[in-house]
């Protein structure tokens, strides 16, 4: 397995150190590092082998061997579990600190936004990923491609 950090990681360290922000991002960080934890978890459960994980200014980025192209039915099924992992994994963490009355409204806040904002059906984020699995098991690869394409790229005009 490798490991890759992306150096553009600095620059927003800085940015954010610079605008006296470094908090936020930091909190923000640590929940999509939880959110890729995730990803990875639901990937070994499902008896997949991690391949590498991307440090990247926006979390991690993780991958698995012999998941990538592959137009299998089950590995399509398999995709869809492992992207819906990491949304889930914030909206759990919120739904624990709302019910065990914990006032942490910034820690919800930040995990009920990565929760919907990685749902959202652009590719590539988990959204998109679930969607286009979902198109692949019902009209094949050529169509989810297309199909999902038309459908990201309208969303990010609206």
């Amino acid at each position: 397995m490798h490991i890759k950090i992306g150096l553009k990681i600095f620059a927003f360290i800085i940015l954010f150190c610079l605008t006296k922000q470094i908090e936020i991002y930091v909190l923000l960080m640590i929940f999509a590092i939880l959110h890729e934890l995730a990803h990875l978890l639901a990937g070994i459960i499902l008896k997949l082998k991690p391949k590498g994980i991307e440090v990247n200014p926006f979390g991690l980025s993780v991958t698995f061997e012999g998941i990538g192209e592959n137009f299998k039915n089950k590995i399509q099924q398999k995709k869809i579990l492992i992207a819906l992992a990491g949304p889930f994994i914030n909206l759990a963490i919120a739904i624990a600190l709302i019910i065990f009355g914990q006032n942490q409204t910034l820690i919800i806040y930040a995990n009920l936004i990565l929760f919907l904002v990685n749902l959202l059906p652009i590719y590539p984020l988990d959204g998109g990923r679930v969607l286009k699995s979902i198109l692949h098991i019902k009209l094949g690869h050529f169509e989810s491609c297309k199909i999902t394409n038309k459908i990201s790229n309208s969303t990010l005009r609206s």
